[in-house]
Parts: structure tokens; C-alpha cells; sequence
């Protein structure tokens, strides 16, 4: 079948999305340059309602529309809250960025069962629920975009980061096997970003091993979060049309496959 003509437009216009993990670092980048492109956002937090409040004040002052949605995304009851109120705020959704996550570097003989469920609940189990959640509607609309952010530390792994790298591994194994099961009408993809400047990835906070790692790539520097929310815009925009169960990685070549 052939396809319709391809818009070279990296608009949004007319399109909500609803971004977890929106109140800071890459989600909330990713947020602010969907609605600069034309997109009502949904700006999901759990505990920075401040945050989140400030991301829509600026949203509305560029003559955008936001909204703040506090919910825990690994819990399926705040999903289940949370695809209501998305729906009544915004009769639908186009799409998805599934960016809620968490980071702890610890040696492995010292992860508990905790650390393991709470890394794989926010990393991974996340991304379940909220596909689970939202894909009934946008199939009935048939169409929509589903972008999960995983991590350049999925394909390469990391020395006392052994939950981590594994949930972002569940994350990119999760969207190809969904970018298989609901093609051609829902599209996704993945984003594997590189070590980026935000809280979660603080160098105060790191090993100096840890620090020499995350620098250690070709562009020597941290990217910025506007660098990945860039990829993020071409994801979820027309251009990106036949791009299916794919895994884009903005990282400075920490990762060349």
C-alpha cells in the first residue's frame, strides 16, 4: 500500500502527549520542546508538584496548554487514575514518552531485593503499565507514538549498575516487541540516550571510576537534556514515519553498533 505524502514538519499541532517523569531533567526538556512545536502536554510527576507547576506556568506564557498529573507510574492503580484524568483533561492522547526513572550505583553483593524492585518497578514495570494503559485508545483512534526512553547502559552494561542496565535492557526488549504486536497503526520506538546532565546523573554524586566512565566517550562532555528531547521531537513528529522498534542513540558515541 502506498504511503500518503510525507510532511517535513517537525510540528505537533493539534496533538496531546503525555510525558512521565515530566518535572525535570529529560522529561521535563522533553516536555518544553513538545509544546514549543505545537503539542498540549501532560506533564506526569510523583512529589514535585513545584516543579511541575512552574513547567506549565512556562508552557502557558509561550501560548501553549499543560497540565500536571501526579502518579506513582509503577503502580497500577495511579496508572489506571492517571489514564482517566488524561482522558477527561484531554478527550485522548497521541502520544506516549514513557521517561520515568530512576538511578542507583551500588556493588551487586550489596543490592537488595528492594533496590531490585523499586529499579525495575520505576524502569521497567512503568513502561508495561502506562503502554497497557494508554494503547486501547489510541488503537480505537487508530494512531499514535509510543517513545521509551531507555539508556546507552542497556547494550553495554556497567559495573555496579546491574538493575539499572537490566530495566533499560527490559525497556528495549518491551518496545520491540510492542513496536511487532501493534504496527502499523501504533508507532514505537526507543531513545538510548548517553550520559546526560541532570540530577539522576549528578558527577557530585558519582565514584570517581564512575565519573572517568561517563566521560569517557568520543564528544567528552555530558549531553545536554534539549540534545535528547531534539530526538524526542523527531520521534514523535511525521518525519519519523517509518522509523518502527527502533533504538535511537543520541550518546556521543559512547555506543557505534
Amino acid at each position: 500500500m502506498a504511503a500518503a505524502a510525507l510532511s517535513l514538519s517537525l510540528s505537533l499541532a493539534g496533538r496531546t502527549a503525555l510525558v512521565t517523569g515530566a518535572a525535570t531533567g529529560i522529561g521535563r526538556a522533553i516536555a518544553l520542546v513538545f509544546a514549543q512545536a505545537g503539542a498540549a502536554v501532560v506533564l506526569n510527576h510523583l512529589g514535585r508538584s513545584e516543579q511541575a507547576g512552574a513547567l506549565v506556568q512556562e508552557i502557558h506564557s509561550l501560548g501553549g496548554q499543560a497540565w500536571a498529573l501526579e502518579a506513582d507510574v509503577s503502580q497500577s492503580a495511579d496508572v489506571s487514575r492517571l489514564a482517566a484524568q488524561v482522558q477527561q483533561a484531554c478527550g485522548g492522547l497521541d502520544v506516549l514518552v514513557n521517561n520515568a526513572g530512576i538511578l542507583q550505583e551500588k556493588p551487586f553483593l550489596q543490592t537488595t531485593e528492594a533496590d531490585w524492585d523499586q529499579m525495575l518497578g520505576v524502569d521497567l514495570k512503568s513502561v508495561f503499565l502506562t503502554s497497557r494503559a494508554f494503547l486501547p485508545a489510541m488503537l480505537a483512534r487508530q494512531g499514535g507514538v509510543i517513545i521509551n526512553i531507555a539508556s546507552d547502559l542497556a547494550l553495554l552494561g556497567r559495573a555496579q549498575f546491574a538493575p539499572y542496565c537490566a530495566a533499560k535492557a527490559g525497556v528495549i526488549g518491551l518496545t520491540r516487541s510492542l513496536a511487532r504486536e501493534f504496527a502499523p497503526q501504533i508507532r514505537i520506538n526507543a531513545i538510548a540516550p548517553g550520559p546526560v546532565a541532570t540530577a539522576m546523573v549528578s558527577l557530585e554524586a558519582m565514584s570517581q571510576s564512575a565519573i572517568d566512565k561517563e566521560l569517557d566517550i568520543p564528544q567528552h562532555r555530558l549531553a545536554e537534556p534539549q540534545e535528547i528531547a531534539a530526538t524526542a521531537l523527531f520521534l514523535a513528529s511525521d518525519l519519523s514515519r517509518f522509523y518502527c522498534g527502533q533504538v535511537l542513540g543520541p550518546n556521543g558515541g559512547s555506543v557505534m553498533p
